[in-house]
């Protein structure tokens, strides 16, 4: 038996500006079986998480070089 997908997650490589993604969203709401797409607002809380990512897997590659 297989699990039934009811939805899936787009992440995109950075963030863009809102009238800028509008191609990427009508090209994925062609797609056959996509019945909506909605967008997620970049805030202060997705920047915070990105800028912890970074210095955590800052801090992991110097490990590596200067161990």
């Amino acid at each position: 038996m297989t699990d039934r997908i009811h939805s899936l997650n787009v992440v995109l490589d950075m963030d863009y500006r809102s009238d800028d993604v509008e191609k990427i969203v009508n090209a994925i709401k062609m797609i056959k079986g996509v019945l909506s797409v909605s967008m997620c607002v970049a805030d202060f809380n997705s920047h915070m998480a990105e800028e912890r990512a970074k210095r955590e897997l800052g801090e992991k590659l110097w490990e590596i070089i200067y161990p």
